[in-house]
């Protein structure tokens, strides 16, 4: 092999790996909300970040901000791993112990609620940025009182519905689940663990069975209702959130990151929002239903990517030198 050939053959060995480095630290992509049953943070989107209707929209609205709402579907903790009991607080679940979100833990009795029966129920949950993962849900015990702040201790100990990498339908990810027999108001907990991330998801959905018991004098229950795909379509301009990739407030958010990086309780003006950086090209995975699930996003593997890259390149730069030397030798 001549000198120039040699050269040719090291560039490419020493820059591929690289390349691919460079793809396996490009951010990830994912997120969604629980919208069968309706997620609190779901249902205030739909009223309106700006005019909230129900009490509890408006109160939360209140407490954190109309952008908490417009970025619905990043209720996350980027580095949760399978820890979720341990990264969030007890009174903190609805929000995953992030202060951007601190709303949606307000205790009271009047958040709107789908109703449901106890039973084969088949859920739904929109994932505006689908990945690979599994699903865990939880209900509360009997006896559970929405005026108290939600505890780990408020939930049945084992969830009652679990699924991995289930079928999309439209967008949203459909599966079946059992649910216990209940009777009144209860909440069920929803976690989405990532299998090629440690990030996670979780949502809050407020029910009812039968004759809602939770509610502030003796009011019927508001009635919950899922954003539609338009209404998803408006909000993006005012997401801080790229439903294909990262925003800026994803990196650090959850339990972990709330004390480094308070949050406004206004939305910053568009000119103002960081920009977001290009969402990953997805690898292909099968779904029922033909569409994709992605595979991509920074990971433990990225710093072997990383470091195979440079081995390559030390490598490749040896044999250059090696073969250089040979020529010059064969020269004289």
């Amino acid at each position: 092999m001549t000198a120039r050939r040699t050269a040719s053959a090291v560039l490419f060995l020493g820059v591929a790996p690289l390349a691919l480095a460079g793809l396996g630290a490009s951010p990830a992509v994912a997120h969604g909300s629980m919208t069968d049953p309706v997620s609190r943070v779901s249902a205030c989107y739909a009223e309106g970040p700006e005019s909230p209707k129900s009490a509890a929209c408006k109160a939360a609205v209140a407490a954190s901000g109309a952008q908490a709402f417009y970025d619905w579907n990043a209720v996350n903790i980027a580095n949760a791993a399978g820890k979720h009991r341990d990264l969030i607080p007890d009174g903190k679940l609805c929000s995953a112990g992030n202060d951007k979100y601190r709303g949606l833990d307000l205790a009271r009795g009047d958040w709107p609620a789908s109703t449901l029966a106890s039973g084969k129920h088949t859920f739904r949950y929109k994932g505006t940025a689908p990945h690979r993962g599994s699903f865990e849900l939880y209900v509360t015990k009997d006896g559970y009182d929405p005026s108290k702040p939600l505890k780990w201790s408020d939930l049945e100990t084992k969830p009652f519905a679990t699924v991995t990498d289930p079928r999309m339908e439209n967008g949203d990810y459909v599966f079946d689940g059992t649910i216990p027999n209940k009777s009144g108001r209860h909440l069920i907990y929803s976690i989405w663990q990532r299998s090629d991330s440690p990030e996670a998801f979780y949502t809050c959905s407020d029910v009812v069975f039968g004759k809602d018991n939770g509610s502030t004098g003796g009011a019927p229950a508001p009635t919950a209702s899922a954003p539609t795909d338009e209404e998803i379509k408006e909000g993006e301009d005012q997401s801080s959130v790229e439903h294909g990739g990262h925003g800026d407030n994803h990196a650090g958010t959850g339990a972990e990151a709330t004390a480094a990086a308070p949050q406004s309780s206004r939305p910053a003006p568009p000119s103002e929002q960081a920009a977001t950086p290009a969402p990953n090209a997805p690898a292909a995975a099968g779904s029922d239903t033909g569409e994709r699930l992605a595979e991509t996003g920074g990971d433990a593997t990225t710093s072997y990517l990383a470091m195979g890259g440079a081995a390559v390149l030390a490598l490749g730069a040896a044999v250059l030198f090696g073969a250089t030397r040979r020529s010059r030798r064969a020269a004289r």
